[in-house]
Protein backbone atom coordinates (compact mmCIF):
# COMPACT_ATOMS: atom_id res chain seq x y z
CA UNK A 1 0.00 0.00 0.00
CA UNK A 2 1.53 3.16 -0.85
CA UNK A 3 1.89 6.25 1.24
CA UNK A 4 1.33 8.79 -0.54
CA UNK A 5 -0.75 9.54 -3.76
CA UNK A 6 -0.02 12.48 -6.40
CA UNK A 7 -2.50 15.48 -6.63
CA UNK A 8 -2.37 17.12 -10.22
CA UNK A 9 -4.43 20.74 -10.10
CA UNK A 10 -5.21 22.21 -13.65
CA UNK A 11 -4.79 24.93 -15.17
CA UNK A 12 -2.70 25.61 -12.60
CA UNK A 13 -0.30 22.93 -13.65
CA UNK A 14 0.74 21.89 -10.42
CA UNK A 15 1.27 18.73 -8.96
CA UNK A 16 1.64 17.83 -5.10
CA UNK A 17 2.82 14.76 -3.13
CA UNK A 18 0.59 14.25 -0.06
CA UNK A 19 -0.11 11.74 2.34
CA UNK A 20 -2.37 8.97 1.55
CA UNK A 21 -6.17 10.06 3.03
CA UNK A 22 -5.25 13.49 3.43
CA UNK A 23 -8.38 15.77 3.70
CA UNK A 24 -8.71 17.88 0.47
CA UNK A 25 -9.63 20.62 2.12
CA UNK A 26 -5.99 20.82 4.25
CA UNK A 27 -4.38 20.36 0.62
CA UNK A 28 -6.19 22.10 -1.40
CA UNK A 29 -6.70 25.43 0.95
CA UNK A 30 -2.86 26.17 0.94
CA UNK A 31 -3.18 26.39 -2.88
CA UNK A 32 -6.11 29.33 -2.52
CA UNK A 33 -9.34 27.41 -2.79
CA UNK A 34 -11.95 28.39 -0.27
CA UNK A 35 -14.35 27.08 1.91
CA UNK A 36 -17.11 29.73 2.49
CA UNK A 37 -18.83 27.61 5.12
CA UNK A 38 -15.75 25.94 6.92
CA UNK A 39 -15.66 22.95 4.97
CA UNK A 40 -19.60 22.04 6.57
CA UNK A 41 -20.79 20.67 3.21
CA UNK A 42 -23.58 23.30 3.48
CA UNK A 43 -22.25 25.35 0.18
CA UNK A 44 -21.01 24.50 -3.12
CA UNK A 45 -18.32 27.19 -3.20
CA UNK A 46 -15.06 24.57 -2.96
CA UNK A 47 -16.26 22.44 -5.49
CA UNK A 48 -13.57 20.78 -8.05
CA UNK A 49 -14.30 18.49 -11.17
CA UNK A 50 -12.63 15.19 -10.84
CA UNK A 51 -10.76 14.83 -14.51
CA UNK A 52 -8.83 11.34 -13.57
CA UNK A 53 -8.39 8.92 -10.32
CA UNK A 54 -11.27 7.73 -8.09
CA UNK A 55 -12.93 10.27 -5.50
CA UNK A 56 -16.24 9.12 -5.01
CA UNK A 57 -19.13 11.52 -3.77
CA UNK A 58 -20.07 10.69 0.11
CA UNK A 59 -23.11 9.97 1.57
CA UNK A 60 -25.62 13.66 1.56
CA UNK A 61 -23.77 15.46 -1.29
CA UNK A 62 -26.52 14.62 -3.64
CA UNK A 63 -28.42 17.18 -1.21
CA UNK A 64 -26.15 20.28 -2.89
CA UNK A 65 -24.48 18.85 -6.31
CA UNK A 66 -27.62 17.33 -8.84
CA UNK A 67 -27.36 13.88 -10.26
CA UNK A 68 -25.53 14.93 -14.03
CA UNK A 69 -22.89 17.69 -11.74
CA UNK A 70 -21.85 14.15 -9.85
CA UNK A 71 -22.05 11.92 -12.77
CA UNK A 72 -19.52 14.92 -14.85
CA UNK A 73 -16.87 14.28 -12.02
CA UNK A 74 -18.20 17.44 -9.68
CA UNK A 75 -17.60 16.79 -6.38
CA UNK A 76 -17.15 19.46 -2.99
CA UNK A 77 -14.10 19.24 -1.89
CA UNK A 78 -14.52 19.56 1.81
CA UNK A 79 -15.70 15.82 1.92
CA UNK A 80 -13.06 14.30 0.03
CA UNK A 81 -9.67 12.47 0.81
CA UNK A 82 -7.20 11.27 -1.45
CA UNK A 83 -6.95 7.94 -1.19
CA UNK A 84 -5.60 7.81 -5.34
CA UNK A 85 -3.88 9.39 -7.81
CA UNK A 86 -6.15 12.62 -9.19
CA UNK A 87 -6.29 15.01 -11.63
CA UNK A 88 -8.51 17.88 -10.39
CA UNK A 89 -9.60 20.94 -12.19
CA UNK A 90 -9.84 24.18 -9.98
CA UNK A 91 -9.83 28.03 -11.06
CA UNK A 92 -6.27 29.70 -10.59
CA UNK A 93 -6.82 31.65 -7.20
CA UNK A 94 -4.42 34.55 -7.46
CA UNK A 95 -5.71 36.57 -5.21
CA UNK A 96 -4.62 40.21 -4.85
CA UNK A 97 -4.43 41.23 -1.52
CA UNK A 98 -4.33 45.16 -0.75
CA UNK A 99 -1.35 46.41 1.01
CA UNK A 100 -0.26 49.99 1.72
CA UNK A 101 2.58 52.33 0.55
CA UNK A 102 1.30 55.85 1.82
CA UNK A 103 3.70 57.92 3.95
CA UNK A 104 2.62 58.67 7.37
CA UNK A 105 3.90 61.08 10.04
CA UNK A 106 6.27 59.33 12.66
CA UNK A 107 8.89 60.05 15.81
CA UNK A 108 12.67 58.72 14.46
CA UNK A 109 13.59 55.90 17.13
CA UNK A 110 16.26 53.16 16.85
CA UNK A 111 15.17 50.14 15.53
CA UNK A 112 12.70 47.71 13.60
CA UNK A 113 9.05 47.26 13.65
CA UNK A 114 6.22 45.31 12.50
CA UNK A 115 2.63 46.25 11.45
CA UNK A 116 0.11 43.87 10.63
CA UNK A 117 -3.24 43.63 9.52
CA UNK A 118 -5.26 40.77 10.73
CA UNK A 119 -8.20 40.29 8.44
CA UNK A 120 -10.77 37.49 8.48
CA UNK A 121 -9.97 36.84 4.87
CA UNK A 122 -5.97 37.87 4.06
CA UNK A 123 -3.09 39.00 6.28
CA UNK A 124 -0.56 41.79 5.27
CA UNK A 125 2.43 42.39 7.11
CA UNK A 126 5.12 45.24 6.66
CA UNK A 127 8.42 45.62 8.25
CA UNK A 128 9.30 49.48 8.99
CA UNK A 129 12.93 51.18 10.12
CA UNK A 130 11.39 53.63 12.66
CA UNK A 131 14.34 55.46 12.25
CA UNK A 132 13.31 56.34 8.79
CA UNK A 133 9.78 55.11 8.56
CA UNK A 134 10.78 53.35 5.05
CA UNK A 135 8.84 50.13 4.79
CA UNK A 136 11.31 47.64 4.30
CA UNK A 137 9.61 44.77 3.45
CA UNK A 138 6.02 43.24 2.87
CA UNK A 139 4.19 40.13 2.73
CA UNK A 140 0.18 38.85 2.31
CA UNK A 141 -1.15 35.60 3.05
CA UNK A 142 -4.58 34.00 3.01
CA UNK A 143 -5.85 34.02 6.62
CA UNK A 144 -5.48 30.37 7.36
CA UNK A 145 -8.80 30.38 9.43
CA UNK A 146 -10.31 30.98 6.79
CA UNK A 147 -10.54 26.94 5.93
CA UNK A 148 -12.86 26.71 8.95
CA UNK A 149 -15.59 29.42 7.28
CA UNK A 150 -15.52 32.48 5.23
CA UNK A 151 -17.48 34.71 7.70
CA UNK A 152 -16.74 36.05 10.86
CA UNK A 153 -19.82 34.18 12.51
CA UNK A 154 -18.79 30.63 10.66
CA UNK A 155 -15.45 31.32 12.11
CA UNK A 156 -16.94 32.03 15.83
CA UNK A 157 -19.72 28.85 15.35
CA UNK A 158 -16.23 26.77 15.27
CA UNK A 159 -14.28 28.55 17.39
CA UNK A 160 -17.64 27.47 19.87
CA UNK A 161 -16.72 23.50 19.44
CA UNK A 162 -14.57 21.58 20.93
CA UNK A 163 -10.97 22.40 21.40
CA UNK A 164 -11.94 24.81 18.19
CA UNK A 165 -10.90 28.01 19.49
CA UNK A 166 -7.72 26.52 20.59
CA UNK A 167 -7.14 25.48 16.97
CA UNK A 168 -8.13 28.99 15.55
CA UNK A 169 -5.28 30.16 17.91
CA UNK A 170 -2.74 28.19 17.01
CA UNK A 171 -3.31 28.93 13.40
CA UNK A 172 -3.23 32.49 13.40
CA UNK A 173 -0.38 32.53 15.86
CA UNK A 174 1.68 30.26 13.92
CA UNK A 175 0.93 31.89 10.21
CA UNK A 176 1.80 35.60 11.85
CA UNK A 177 5.07 34.13 13.47
CA UNK A 178 5.84 32.40 9.84
CA UNK A 179 5.58 35.62 7.67
CA UNK A 180 7.89 38.01 10.37
CA UNK A 181 10.47 35.28 10.18
CA UNK A 182 9.65 35.45 6.46
CA UNK A 183 10.14 39.46 6.53
CA UNK A 184 12.95 39.67 8.58
CA UNK A 185 14.90 36.90 6.72
CA UNK A 186 16.02 39.30 3.44
CA UNK A 187 17.64 41.79 6.50
CA UNK A 188 18.53 39.08 8.93
CA UNK A 189 21.73 41.04 9.98
CA UNK A 190 18.91 43.72 11.19
CA UNK A 191 16.62 40.98 13.29
CA UNK A 192 18.08 41.91 16.55
CA UNK A 193 16.38 45.42 15.97
CA UNK A 194 13.08 44.17 15.54
CA UNK A 195 11.96 45.97 19.08
CA UNK A 196 7.90 46.62 18.29
CA UNK A 197 4.79 44.98 16.61
CA UNK A 198 1.88 46.30 16.52
CA UNK A 199 -1.58 44.38 14.81
CA UNK A 200 -5.01 45.90 14.01
CA UNK A 201 -8.01 43.45 13.05
CA UNK A 202 -11.44 43.05 13.76
CA UNK A 203 -13.42 41.95 17.29
CA UNK A 204 -13.11 38.32 16.04
CA UNK A 205 -9.77 38.45 14.87
CA UNK A 206 -8.74 40.13 18.23
CA UNK A 207 -10.49 37.48 20.73
CA UNK A 208 -9.03 34.73 18.53
CA UNK A 209 -4.96 35.44 18.44
CA UNK A 210 -5.09 37.25 22.05
CA UNK A 211 -7.27 33.56 23.62
CA UNK A 212 -10.25 35.08 24.65
CA UNK A 213 -13.99 33.73 25.30
CA UNK A 214 -15.48 34.52 22.27
CA UNK A 215 -19.16 33.30 23.68
CA UNK A 216 -20.28 36.99 24.13
CA UNK A 217 -19.82 37.74 20.20
CA UNK A 218 -22.05 34.28 19.43
CA UNK A 219 -25.48 35.71 21.20
CA UNK A 220 -26.76 38.69 22.39
CA UNK A 221 -25.97 41.60 22.86
CA UNK A 222 -22.77 40.61 21.17
CA UNK A 223 -20.57 42.87 23.27
CA UNK A 224 -16.93 41.50 24.10
CA UNK A 225 -16.01 42.03 27.92
CA UNK A 226 -12.56 41.76 27.35
CA UNK A 227 -11.80 44.20 24.12
CA UNK A 228 -8.79 45.99 25.39
CA UNK A 229 -5.44 46.08 24.41
CA UNK A 230 -3.34 43.33 24.58
CA UNK A 231 0.00 43.30 24.75
CA UNK A 232 2.03 40.00 24.67
CA UNK A 233 5.97 38.81 24.52
CA UNK A 234 7.58 36.41 21.80
CA UNK A 235 7.57 33.98 24.33
CA UNK A 236 3.67 33.87 25.13
CA UNK A 237 3.15 33.63 21.63
CA UNK A 238 6.31 30.92 20.81
CA UNK A 239 7.83 33.45 18.54
CA UNK A 240 11.61 33.17 17.94
CA UNK A 241 12.30 36.96 17.94
CA UNK A 242 14.04 39.38 20.53
CA UNK A 243 13.04 38.68 23.40
CA UNK A 244 12.90 42.57 24.14
CA UNK A 245 9.85 43.00 21.55
CA UNK A 246 6.71 44.16 22.74
CA UNK A 247 4.02 42.84 20.77
CA UNK A 248 0.59 44.94 21.22
CA UNK A 249 -2.81 43.99 19.36
CA UNK A 250 -4.52 46.95 19.27
CA UNK A 251 -7.64 47.60 21.61
CA UNK A 252 -11.67 47.02 19.72
CA UNK A 253 -14.46 50.15 20.26
CA UNK A 254 -16.99 47.93 20.70
CA UNK A 255 -19.41 45.36 19.77
CA UNK A 256 -17.96 44.02 16.24
CA UNK A 257 -16.00 47.40 15.63
CA UNK A 258 -12.61 46.46 16.00
CA UNK A 259 -8.71 48.18 16.17
CA UNK A 260 -8.72 47.97 12.10
CA UNK A 261 -11.17 50.37 12.31
CA UNK A 262 -10.09 52.22 15.14
CA UNK A 263 -6.65 52.53 12.34
CA UNK A 264 -8.68 53.56 9.87
CA UNK A 265 -9.86 56.70 11.85
CA UNK A 266 -6.21 57.81 12.53
CA UNK A 267 -5.64 57.15 8.67
CA UNK A 268 -8.14 59.39 7.72
CA UNK A 269 -7.80 61.89 10.12
CA UNK A 270 -11.85 61.30 10.90
CA UNK A 271 -10.68 62.06 14.11
CA UNK A 272 -9.61 65.87 13.55
CA UNK A 273 -12.23 66.76 11.18
CA UNK A 274 -13.75 69.71 11.37
CA UNK A 275 -16.85 68.65 9.13
CA UNK A 276 -18.94 65.50 9.81
CA UNK A 277 -17.25 62.23 7.42
CA UNK A 278 -17.93 58.71 7.20
CA UNK A 279 -15.34 55.62 7.31
CA UNK A 280 -16.56 52.93 5.73
CA UNK A 281 -14.94 49.06 5.65
CA UNK A 282 -16.83 46.46 2.99
CA UNK A 283 -16.45 42.95 4.13
CA UNK A 284 -18.55 40.06 5.26
CA UNK A 285 -19.03 42.60 8.68
CA UNK A 286 -19.72 46.09 8.02
CA UNK A 287 -18.69 48.48 10.01
CA UNK A 288 -18.37 52.39 10.27
CA UNK A 289 -18.01 55.55 11.65
CA UNK A 290 -19.82 59.11 11.35
CA UNK A 291 -18.34 62.26 12.71
CA UNK A 292 -15.67 64.58 13.25
CA UNK A 293 -13.43 65.96 15.84
CA UNK A 294 -16.19 66.54 18.14
CA UNK A 295 -18.30 63.17 17.80
CA UNK A 296 -17.49 59.94 16.62
CA UNK A 297 -20.13 57.57 16.16
CA UNK A 298 -19.83 53.86 14.72
CA UNK A 299 -21.88 50.30 14.43
CA UNK A 300 -21.08 47.30 12.70
CA UNK A 301 -23.69 44.97 10.81
CA UNK A 302 -23.51 41.66 9.40
CA UNK A 303 -23.34 42.15 5.46
CA UNK A 304 -22.51 39.10 4.92
CA UNK A 305 -19.82 37.90 2.65
CA UNK A 306 -21.42 38.57 -0.84
CA UNK A 307 -19.10 41.81 -1.25
CA UNK A 308 -16.13 38.99 -0.90
CA UNK A 309 -17.79 36.86 -3.66
CA UNK A 310 -19.02 33.95 -1.03
CA UNK A 311 -22.60 32.47 -0.78
CA UNK A 312 -22.63 33.65 -4.59
CA UNK A 313 -23.76 30.60 -6.73
CA UNK A 314 -20.47 30.74 -9.21
CA UNK A 315 -18.54 33.46 -6.52
CA UNK A 316 -15.08 33.84 -6.31
CA UNK A 317 -12.27 36.41 -4.95
CA UNK A 318 -10.91 38.64 -7.00
CA UNK A 319 -8.42 36.28 -8.87
CA UNK A 320 -7.66 35.10 -11.68
CA UNK A 321 -10.68 34.05 -13.86
CA UNK A 322 -13.07 36.61 -11.97
CA UNK A 323 -15.28 38.76 -13.16
CA UNK A 324 -14.51 42.23 -11.81
CA UNK A 325 -16.08 44.43 -13.80
CA UNK A 326 -19.35 45.11 -15.79
CA UNK A 327 -20.66 47.04 -17.91
CA UNK A 328 -23.97 48.52 -20.11
CA UNK A 329 -22.84 48.65 -23.87
CA UNK A 330 -26.40 49.18 -25.84
CA UNK A 331 -29.11 46.75 -24.75
CA UNK A 332 -26.05 44.28 -23.28
CA UNK A 333 -23.92 43.76 -20.80
CA UNK A 334 -20.26 43.59 -21.24
CA UNK A 335 -17.97 41.69 -18.67
CA UNK A 336 -13.69 42.76 -17.65
CA UNK A 337 -12.61 39.38 -16.72
CA UNK A 338 -9.29 39.21 -14.40
CA UNK A 339 -6.02 37.69 -16.14
CA UNK A 340 -8.20 38.25 -19.32
CA UNK A 341 -9.16 34.22 -19.92
CA UNK A 342 -12.16 32.45 -19.39
CA UNK A 343 -14.47 33.77 -17.41
CA UNK A 344 -14.82 31.46 -13.81
CA UNK A 345 -16.71 33.15 -11.48
CA UNK A 346 -18.17 36.60 -9.89
CA UNK A 347 -15.81 38.32 -7.28
CA UNK A 348 -17.93 41.39 -4.88
CA UNK A 349 -16.99 44.29 -7.76
CA UNK A 350 -18.22 42.43 -10.37
CA UNK A 351 -22.15 41.57 -8.65
CA UNK A 352 -22.28 44.76 -7.44
CA UNK A 353 -21.66 46.17 -11.76
CA UNK A 354 -23.93 43.20 -13.24
CA UNK A 355 -26.50 44.72 -10.64
CA UNK A 356 -26.63 47.91 -11.01
CA UNK A 357 -26.12 46.80 -15.20
CA UNK A 358 -29.48 44.79 -14.72
CA UNK A 359 -31.14 47.29 -13.10
CA UNK A 360 -30.65 49.74 -16.20
CA UNK A 361 -31.51 47.51 -18.56
CA UNK A 362 -35.22 46.55 -16.86
CA UNK A 363 -33.89 42.92 -16.84
CA UNK A 364 -33.80 43.20 -12.50
CA UNK A 365 -36.69 44.71 -10.92
CA UNK A 366 -36.96 47.23 -8.29
CA UNK A 367 -37.38 44.56 -5.56
CA UNK A 368 -34.97 42.45 -6.75
CA UNK A 369 -36.92 39.86 -8.68
CA UNK A 370 -34.85 38.55 -11.85
CA UNK A 371 -36.85 39.31 -14.43
CA UNK A 372 -34.71 36.67 -16.81
CA UNK A 373 -34.98 33.32 -14.83
CA UNK A 374 -33.45 31.26 -14.27
CA UNK A 375 -30.56 33.51 -14.39
CA UNK A 376 -28.67 36.63 -16.07
CA UNK A 377 -26.07 34.92 -18.53
CA UNK A 378 -22.82 37.62 -18.01
CA UNK A 379 -19.99 36.02 -19.60
CA UNK A 380 -20.60 31.68 -19.95
CA UNK A 381 -20.58 29.83 -17.98
CA UNK A 382 -20.94 31.91 -15.16
CA UNK A 383 -24.58 33.92 -14.48
CA UNK A 384 -26.68 35.93 -12.06
CA UNK A 385 -28.92 33.71 -10.05
CA UNK A 386 -31.95 35.23 -8.30
CA UNK A 387 -30.02 33.84 -5.00
CA UNK A 388 -27.35 35.92 -5.94
CA UNK A 389 -29.55 38.93 -6.20
CA UNK A 390 -30.98 38.68 -2.86
CA UNK A 391 -27.93 38.27 -1.06
CA UNK A 392 -26.60 41.20 -2.22
CA UNK A 393 -29.77 43.16 -1.26
CA UNK A 394 -29.28 41.60 2.36
CA UNK A 395 -25.86 42.51 2.30
CA UNK A 396 -26.38 46.16 1.20
CA UNK A 397 -28.91 46.54 2.98
CA UNK A 398 -27.34 46.12 6.32
CA UNK A 399 -25.19 48.59 5.48
CA UNK A 400 -27.50 51.63 3.81
CA UNK A 401 -29.53 51.32 6.98
CA UNK A 402 -26.80 51.09 9.39
CA UNK A 403 -25.82 53.96 7.78
CA UNK A 404 -28.68 56.06 7.59
CA UNK A 405 -29.18 55.28 11.70
CA UNK A 406 -25.66 56.47 12.82
CA UNK A 407 -26.38 59.73 10.43
CA UNK A 408 -29.82 60.43 12.19
CA UNK A 409 -28.11 59.71 15.84
CA UNK A 410 -25.21 62.18 15.05
CA UNK A 411 -27.47 64.79 13.61
CA UNK A 412 -26.65 64.82 10.51
CA UNK A 413 -28.10 64.69 6.43
CA UNK A 414 -26.66 63.09 3.79
CA UNK A 415 -26.05 66.34 2.15
CA UNK A 416 -24.04 67.50 4.94
CA UNK A 417 -21.63 64.90 4.98
CA UNK A 418 -18.64 66.41 4.12
CA UNK A 419 -16.06 62.85 2.31
CA UNK A 420 -16.98 59.17 2.21
CA UNK A 421 -13.80 56.96 2.91
CA UNK A 422 -14.29 53.05 1.31
CA UNK A 423 -11.34 51.33 3.27
CA UNK A 424 -10.29 47.84 2.62
CA UNK A 425 -10.08 45.67 -0.83
CA UNK A 426 -13.48 46.40 -1.82
CA UNK A 427 -14.27 49.41 -1.27
CA UNK A 428 -11.01 50.60 -3.07
CA UNK A 429 -11.77 48.68 -6.00
CA UNK A 430 -15.50 48.82 -6.37
CA UNK A 431 -17.38 51.22 -9.25
CA UNK A 432 -19.06 54.34 -7.16
CA UNK A 433 -21.35 54.49 -9.59
CA UNK A 434 -22.64 51.07 -9.24
CA UNK A 435 -22.79 50.92 -5.74
CA UNK A 436 -24.76 54.53 -5.86
CA UNK A 437 -26.87 52.90 -8.66
CA UNK A 438 -28.26 49.84 -6.43
CA UNK A 439 -28.57 52.81 -3.33
CA UNK A 440 -25.87 50.57 -1.62
CA UNK A 441 -24.21 54.78 -1.34
CA UNK A 442 -26.75 57.63 -1.41
CA UNK A 443 -24.04 60.25 -1.65
CA UNK A 444 -22.21 62.08 -4.89
CA UNK A 445 -19.72 60.50 -6.29
CA UNK A 446 -17.56 63.41 -5.57
CA UNK A 447 -17.97 62.46 -1.88
CA UNK A 448 -16.83 58.86 -2.10
CA UNK A 449 -13.22 58.67 -1.60
CA UNK A 450 -11.36 55.25 -1.80
CA UNK A 451 -8.56 55.21 0.72
CA UNK A 452 -6.83 52.09 0.40
CA UNK A 453 -5.63 49.49 3.66
CA UNK A 454 -6.15 51.92 6.12
CA UNK A 455 -5.96 49.23 8.90
CA UNK A 456 -2.17 48.49 8.10
CA UNK A 457 -1.36 52.10 7.72
CA UNK A 458 -3.38 53.17 11.05
CA UNK A 459 -0.98 50.39 12.84
CA UNK A 460 1.83 51.44 10.55
CA UNK A 461 1.21 55.36 12.73
CA UNK A 462 0.82 54.15 16.40
CA UNK A 463 4.28 52.26 15.86
CA UNK A 464 6.41 55.16 14.38
CA UNK A 465 4.37 57.40 16.61
CA UNK A 466 6.12 58.70 20.22
CA UNK A 467 2.87 58.15 21.99
CA UNK A 468 1.84 54.79 22.95
CA UNK A 469 -1.08 52.87 21.87
CA UNK A 470 -2.99 53.51 25.11
CA UNK A 471 -2.45 57.25 24.72
CA UNK A 472 -4.02 57.19 20.70
CA UNK A 473 -6.97 54.93 22.15
CA UNK A 474 -7.81 56.53 25.30
CA UNK A 475 -7.81 59.75 22.78
CA UNK A 476 -10.52 58.22 20.74
CA UNK A 477 -12.46 56.72 23.00
CA UNK A 478 -13.23 59.90 24.75
CA UNK A 479 -15.06 61.91 21.86
CA UNK A 480 -16.13 58.07 20.46
CA UNK A 481 -19.44 55.85 20.95
CA UNK A 482 -20.36 52.55 19.65
CA UNK A 483 -24.38 52.54 18.59
CA UNK A 484 -25.50 48.68 18.47
CA UNK A 485 -28.07 48.45 15.52
CA UNK A 486 -29.47 45.45 16.74
CA UNK A 487 -31.33 47.75 19.88
CA UNK A 488 -32.91 50.26 17.87
CA UNK A 489 -36.22 49.85 17.14
CA UNK A 490 -36.33 50.52 13.60
CA UNK A 491 -33.24 48.58 12.47
CA UNK A 492 -35.57 46.00 10.78
CA UNK A 493 -38.10 48.75 9.10
CA UNK A 494 -35.70 50.55 7.66
CA UNK A 495 -33.24 47.25 6.91
CA UNK A 496 -36.37 46.30 5.09
CA UNK A 497 -36.93 49.26 2.91
CA UNK A 498 -33.26 49.58 2.46
CA UNK A 499 -33.13 46.30 0.64
CA UNK A 500 -35.00 47.36 -2.09
CA UNK A 501 -33.31 48.90 -5.40
CA UNK A 502 -33.60 52.39 -6.42
CA UNK A 503 -36.39 52.52 -9.03
CA UNK A 504 -34.05 54.97 -11.60
CA UNK A 505 -30.48 55.88 -11.60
Amino acid sequence: MKSTVQIELLPLGKVLRVKQGAALQEVLFAEGVEFPCGGRGRCKGCRVKVLAGDLPPPPGQESLLSPEEIAAGWRLACQGRANDDLRLELAQWEAAILSDESPFAFAPRPGLGVAIDLGTTTLVAQVVDLQTGHVLGVITALNQQARHGADIMSRVDFALSSAGRAQLQDLVRRQIGGLIDALLLPIAERRAELNAVVIAGNTVMHHLFCGLDISPLAHHPFEPTEDGLKVFSPADLEWNLPAGARVAFLPCLGGFVGSDILCGILATGLHESSTPAILLDLGTNGEMVVGNRDKLLCASTAAGPAFEGARISMGMRAATGAIAAVEVAGSSLQCRVLGEGPARGLCGSGLVDAVAGGLELGLIHPSGRLLTPPSLMLSPPVGLSQGDIRELQLAKGAIAAGLRILLAEWGVAPGEVRKVCLAGAFGNYINRASARRIGLLDFPLEKIVPVGNTALLGAKMVLGSAHAAETHCAKLRKILRHVPLNENNQFQEIFAEAMLFPETS
